[in-house]
């Protein structure tokens, strides 16, 4: 199986970019992916758990991975949730998965979203890690319009290698994240 096209062009011309721009002198210390987490949380599943399930089912389908379903860590009388009540689904890629998800979600998902002027360059934590919050699952292709029940939002962290802000920014704008002005 050969490897995915993101990781290709990383290889070929966003690590020499790196590598000149940052004038990093061992190879190690040139920032790549580490893993992608996809996070999708449903309060509404306390009342209604066959809403958790197609969330997850729809999860797997954009990730291309079984979605785990993630159990509430403690009880909350506000929201009616008990400690253990499953709550949310959650997906981490890795390796190959990784890469071909960031590049559909780049060049197929982000430019699908509604008036899309670019994700926001201050979502960085202070440690090269990149969260982006996405309010419709279905502009991604894998999901079928007309079996969706009800539209989740989700999170999708960006887990980098990079020490700075700086760096991971110039590694995501380098892959092709649409970063706005």
């Amino acid at each position: 199986m050969s490897a995915p096209r993101l990781l290709e062009r990383y290889r070929s011309e966003v690590q020499e970019k790196l590598r000149e721009e940052f004038s990093y002198t061992n190879p190690h210390q040139i920032p790549k992916l580490q893993k992608i987490v996809v996070n999708v949380g449903l309060g509404e599943a306390t009342q209604n758990p066959k809403l958790l399930e197609r969330a997850a089912e729809e999860l797997g389908q954009i990730t291309g991975q079984k979605a785990l379903i993630r159990k509430a860590r403690k009880s909350v009388a506000n929201f009616k949730l008990r400690q253990g009540q499953p709550i949310g689904a959650m997906v981490t890629l890795r390796g190959i998965r990784m890469w071909e998800f960031f590049d559909r979600l780049t060049n197929v998902a982000l430019p699908r979203v509604r008036d899309f002027r670019g994700t926001s360059p201050k979502a960085f934590d202070g440690r090269g890690n990149y969260t982006l919050g996405i309010r419709e699952q279905i502009i991604f292709p894998e999901v079928d319009y007309d079996k969706v029940e009800k539209i989740t939002g989700m999170n999708v962290t960006v887990v980098t290698t990079a020490r700075t802000d700086a760096e991971a920014k110039s590694l995501l704008a380098h892959l092709g994240m649409p970063f706005r002005n």
